[in-house]
C-alpha cells in the first residue's frame, strides 16, 4: 500500500482537525464534567456530514471510504473520544449493517436518513449477560402475524440516549445456537411503543457520549423491518464488528497522539533542576518510543482500512490494528499522565481525560482477548 496520503485525504484530514479544534475542544472538558453530550454540537456534526463519511452519495452520504473515515476518527477522538464514539457506532455498527444487508427500500427508508444527517443510529447487540459471549443473549422476537414481538433488553447501547434507530439482535429461533437463531431488526426508539430507555450508565471514561440499557417489552417489529435472513442475524452483527474495530483502532490512536501531544506541549515549559523536562534524555527517549508505536498503530490502521476499501478480508488486519491501538492508546496516556507529573493527574488537564477514556478501546467492539482469538483463528494454528 502507498504509506501517504493523496491530496483528497490530506484535504479531508485538515478539514477534520480545524472541526475537531474550533467546533469541540471548547466543549469536550464540559461535556465529560456534565457527562451530557452538547445537543448542538450534535447538530453541527450532521449538518456537515460526519455521520455519513464513507457512504455513497446516493444516499445522501459523502462519497468518500473507509481510510477517509478513519481520519475522522483519529482528528476527532484526538480532542474528544466521546464524539469519536458517538460517530463510530453510528457510522461502522448501525449504518453499516443496513448499507451491507439491507433492501433497497429499506436502504432508502432508514439508511438514508441516517447516513444524510437526518437521524442517529446505534446497535443492540450487548444484553446484561451477553458479551463477548453472543451466544448468551436472551432477547427474544416471536413472530405474530406481519410482525415480530421483541422483548429483552440490551445494555451498553451507545447513543441509544438519542439516537432514532436501531439495529437490534435477538432470538427468532431459541431452539438452536445463537449463531443460527439471531436475527437483525430495525427499530425506531422513539415511536414504537414498548421501549424503555434508561439515563445513562455512570462510566469511567467516555463520560459524555450516551450509552443506556434499552428495554424492550413486546415490541412489535413489523415483519418488513428484518434487516437480511430470519436467522442470519450473528453474520450481520460480526460484519458489523470487523467494521467496527477499524474505527475504534483510529480512536484510539487519536486518544494517544492528542494525550502525547499535550504531554509534549507541556513538558516544554516546565522547568525542573534548571532545565525543561524535554531536555533531559530519559524523556527524549521514551517520548520517541511513544510515538514509533503510535506510528505503527496508525499504519497498521490504516492497512486495515485499505484492505475493506478493496474488498479484501480485512476482519484480522482489524483485530490487529485494534489489539495493537488500543495497547498503545493506554500506555501513551499512562505516560502522558507521569510525564506531566501531579498536573497530569488533574481534571484541568486532557491527558487526564484521555487516560479514562483510553481504556474501554480494550473493551468494547470486542476485548482484546477477543482480538487475539480472531487473529489466531485466522493464522490456521490447529
Amino acid at each position: 500500500m502507498d504509506f501517504t496520503l493523496d491530496k483528497r485525504h490530506l484535504l479531508q484530514q485538515q478539514l477534520y482537525r480545524s472541526f475537531a479544534e474550533n467546533e469541540i475542544k471548547p466543549l469536550a472538558k464540559e461535556m465529560d464534567e456534565a457527562e451530557a453530550y452538547d445537543m448542538e454540537l450534535l447538530k453541527k456534526l450532521q449538518r456537515y456530514g460526519f455521520f455519513g463519511i464513507p457512504y455513497s452519495r446516493e444516499y445522501g452520504g459523502g462519497g468518500s471510504d473507509t481510510l477517509g473515515y478513519t481520519l475522522c476518527m483519529e482528528e476527532v477522538s484526538k480532542i474528544d473520544a466521546s464524539t469519536g464514539i458517538t460517530i463510530s457506532v453510528h457510522t461502522s455498527l448501525c449504518c453499516s449493517c443496513i448499507n451491507q444487508f439491507g433492501t433497497s427500500e429499506q436502504k432508502e427508508r432508514f439508511l438514508r436518513p441516517l447516513i444524510d444527517g437526518s437521524k442517529i443510529g446505534c446497535y443492540g447487540l450487548t444484553e446484561p449477560g451477553a458479551g463477548s459471549d453472543v451466544q448468551g443473549a436472551q432477547t427474544v422476537a416471536v413472530k405474530d402475524g406481519d410482525n415480530y414481538a421483541i422483548t429483552g433488553s440490551k445494555i451498553f447501547t451507545t447513543n441509544s440516549g438519542f439516537a432514532d434507530i436501531c439495529v437490534v439482535f435477538a432470538l427468532t429461533d431459541r431452539s438452536v445456537p445463537a449463531a443460527k437463531g439471531l436475527t437483525a431488526f430495525i427499530v425506531d426508539l422513539k415511536e414504537m411503543p414498548g421501549i424503555t430507555v434508561s439515563d445513562n450508565i455512570q462510566r469511567m471514561g467516555l463520560r459524555a457520549a450516551s450509552n443506556c440499557i434499552v428495554s424492550y417489552d413486546n415490541v412489535r417489529v413489523p415483519a418488513d423491518r428484518v434487516l437480511g435472513s430470519v436467522g442470519g442475524g450473528f453474520k450481520i452483527a460480526m460484519k458489523a464488528l470487523d467494521c467496527g474495530r477499524i474505527g475504534i483502532a483510529a480512536q484510539a490512536v487519536g486518544i494517544a497522539q492528542g494525550a502525547l501531544d499535550e504531554a509534549i506541549k507541556y513538558a516544554k515549559e516546565r522547568k525542573q533542576f534548571g532545565r525543561p523536562i524535554t531536555a533531559f534524555q530519559n524523556s527524549q527517549f521514551r517520548i520517541a518510543e511513544m510515538q514509533t508505536k503510535i506510528d505503527a498503530a496508525r499504519l497498521m490502521t490504516w492497512r486495515a482500512a485499505v484492505a475493506e476499501d478493496n474488498g479484501e478480508a480485512f476482519g484480522p488486519l482489524a483485530a490487529k490494528a485494534k489489539l495493537f491501538a488500543s495497547d498503545v492508546a493506554n500506555e501513551v496516556t499512562r505516560f502522558a499522565v507521569q510525564l506531566m507529573g501531579g498536573y497530569g493527574y488533574c481534571r484541568e488537564y486532557p491527558v487526564e481525560r484521555a487516560m479514562r477514556d483510553a481504556k474501554i478501546t480494550e473493551i468494547y467492539e470486542g476485548t482484546s482477548e477477543v482480538m487475539k482469538m480472531v487473529i489466531a483463528g485466522s493464522m490456521k494454528l490447529k
